[in-house]
């Protein structure tokens, strides 16, 4: 049922430490013993319940976004763990031995287990050259034993089966004791009632908390190793159904454990076919194997152990000191290994969570919240203007800053956008935020903005966002967010477009207004009053005027589209005609708006191919309209106008590259 290859579940310390915990305080509250196994039955149900409740309801994905620091931290502490765990047994030291006494006093090793130990690491580290058919810890194991009957030839006490250096003899044979126990526990669990059930939560949570957080630990670190990819939710199921059966049938919860786990991966083992058959071979060994297993020498499963433990040290993570941008992601992993080993494997995880989150926000913090910084009179928006319009804009856009933002707005930031931002508050009228690579927004952020919008209004200023993203990563909508924080409303001085380039033209209309430039845009210019014809003699424009359809247009229509045939040119008297270039049925990309006084369709209208792209009136519009022909006519009677007519379009068309390569100069720096 599980979602794991290699995994292999077995009772483990969490379960342990929380049901000892439990049945010592049971038992010093007076109650009797045999109602406490019956308490311990219905713990293991209801933590199997609960895990397959996480998995159902899909908690277990949130293992997945384990940083990498934390997973290299927490294999090495488990590699480190179960080396320090079976140094003594290696070198024969009474069990219950400590670590530091074993290794401070010699006179407590037995040389036989040193040697046995020995020739297992050796039959392990060189099996694999040998044959590959047999897993490498059968034949190191198998080893192990040879020698250690090979020792028993000269020394007679290891033929002893009571001798401390093999496993002895195992306890618990089958029968009617067995199924006896089984049955009165079942009763008992029959007869709790609801105070009994209001006692179990805690410890039920706790445990089920513990055996998930084991299990998807040693899957991670698992893909790890094996550079595979597990099912967090499955196996969190998988393991809840396996726990309430070994509670069932009177065993104790378990989790996917470590060292079995990494034996069974260097045994060979590959799909969760693995797991089953251990289990079913473990039952088949201690009821039927028994007196076979208890002569197994204790330093020859040491020693493979040790191996597995040396081979899950991750070593390439010492190549993070050797650059001091990644010491600080070795310092994480230091942390993690110091306190798995001096603390639990449960704690190191949180310590590992806890410093790669303060890393995240370090990083956050030290990238920069401005990606780029321009002025009003260096970037334009698509709207064509006059010479003398952007003769104006060249000289007061200035009073305009375009800031375009990236990242995360939260309170690790606020600061740094607020430095970015100072200097612009004290000299500009308009300060545009182009939002749209923004990825996150909180509070903090939201109160900056809204004390920067009260600077500018102080100063009669607007603050104007472009591009505010409907939707973040996290789900959440800015500027219904901005709404409810009071930074956008209905009276506020704020201004928020959809695009950049609207910003940039609202912008633009109010410095021209302002230079007392915008004229009346709702009467229609007269040819002598276009920039194209401009000091042009009375006769002559008459005569091109009877060449010329005047046309209106109402808004929204469509005055040409991509693809078709067609060589006039057009001048637009009144109103706006927006040009865009259809990219599918529903997306276009918006190359330009012409205004009052501007021409459009002159690349057709001077080679003669079908239209590039989409032309439609913004609003209602008044043309000129010139087709080739018409002028053909008229330039060979008027030789000079249409010389200069060709002129005035190609000075108009080389003063928009000019504006056009100092705005993309601006850009690329």
């Amino acid at each position: 049922m599980g979602g794991t290859n290699r995994l292999i579940t077995a009772p483990c310390a969490p379960a342990a430490a929380v049901l000892a915990a439990f049945a010592i305080e049971g038992v010093q509250q007076g109650l009797d013993p045999a109602a406490v196994v019956v308490l311990l039955s219905a713990i293991g149900l209801a933590a199997g319940a609960l895990q397959v409740l996480f998995g159902g309801i899909g908690l277990g994905r949130l293992i997945k976004y384990m940083p990498y620091p934390v997973v290299s931290g927490y294999l090495t502490g488990v590699g480190l763990y179960i080396i320090f765990g079976q140094v003594p047994k290696f070198l024969g030291s009474p069990g219950g031995t400590k670590l530091t006494q074993a290794l401070l006093h010699p006179s407590l090793w037995a040389w036989q287990a040193l040697a046995v130990g020995a020739v297992t690491i050796i039959a392990m580290l060189f099996a694999p050259r040998v044959t590959r058919r047999v897993p490498a810890a059968i034949l190191a194991l198998l080893a192990g034993v040879l020698c250690y009957f090979g020792l028993a030839l000269v020394d007679a006490a290891l033929l002893d089966p009571r001798n401390p250096l093999v496993i002895g003899p195992l306890g618990g044979k089958g029968g009617g004791g067995f199924v006896d126990a089984l049955l009165g526990r079942w009763t008992g669990v029959g007869q709790l009632g609801m105070d009994d059930f209001a006692i179990l939560v805690t410890p039920a949570l706790t445990l089920a908390v513990l055996l998930s957080i084991d299990t998807l630990k040693t899957c991670v670190v698992l893909d790890a190793l094996t550079h595979s990819r597990h099912d967090s939710n499955r196996e969190l199921i998988g393991q809840g159904l396996g726990n309430i059966t070994s509670a069932v049938i009177g065993g104790m919860p378990g989790a996917g454990t470590m060292g079995a786990t990494l034996v069974n991966m260097s045994s060979g083992g590959k799909t969760r076919y693995s797991g089953f058959i251990e289990g079913v071979l473990s039952l088949v060994a201690f009821l039927l194997l028994g007196t076979l297993i208890s002569w197994v020498p204790v330093a020859a499963l040491a020693a493979i152990l040790i191996v597995v433990g040396v081979r899950m040290i991750d070593r390439h993570s010492f190549g993070f000191l050797k650059q001091r941008s990644t010491i600080l992601d070795f310092g994480v992993i230091a942390a993690v290994v110091v306190t798995a080993l001096t603390v639990s494997l449960i704690a190191a995880s949180g310590v590992g969570i806890l410093l790669a989150v303060l890393l995240f926000i370090r990083e956050q913090i030290g990238g920069s919240i401005v990606r780029r910084k321009v002025l009003g009179n260096q970037v334009f928006s698509k709207r064509v203007r006059t010479h003398e319009e952007m003769e104006i804009l060249g000289a007061r856009g200035d009073r305009a800053a375009i800031i375009e933002l990236q990242g995360s707005l939260f309170f690790g930031t606020a600061d740094q956008l607020y430095l970015s931002l100072e200097p612009e508050l004290k000299t500009r009228d308009f300060l545009i935020l182009d939002m749209r690579r923004i990825q996150t927004v909180d509070v903090t952020a939201a109160h900056l903005l809204e004390q920067v919008k009260d600077m500018l209004a102080e100063r009669n200023g607007f603050l104007i966002f472009s591009a505010i993203p409907a939707t973040l990563p996290s789900g959440r909508d800015m500027q219904e967010y901005f709404d409810q924080v009071g930074l956008i409303h209905q009276d506020s001085p704020v201004r928020v477009f959809p695009a950049l380039d609207d910003a940039l033209e609202w912008v633009e209309d109010r410095i021209i207004h302002e230079a007392a430039l915008l004229k009346d845009e709702e009467t229609a210019l007269e040819l002598h009053e276009v920039e194209l014809f401009a000091g042009r003699k009375q006769e002559t424009l008459a005569a091109l005027e009877q060449c010329m359809e005047k046309r209106s247009v109402a808004a929204g229509e469509s005055i040409f589209a991509r693809g078709d045939a067609g060589d006039e040119l057009f001048l637009i008297r009144r109103g706006a005609v927006r040009i865009v270039l259809p990219l599918s049925d529903r997306q276009a990309h918006h190359l330009g708006t012409f205004g009052r006084g501007a021409f459009f369709g002159e690349m057709a209208f001077l080679d003669g191919e079908a239209r590039s792209a989409n032309a439609l009136a913004f609003v209602d519009t008044e043309l000129y309209v010139l087709s080739r022909r018409a002028f053909d006519q008229l330039a060979e009677e008027h030789k000079k106008l249409g010389l200069k007519l060709m002129e005035g379009i190609a000075s108009v068309l080389a003063s928009r590259l000019r504006y056009t390569n100092a705005e993309l100069r601006v850009l690329e720096s």
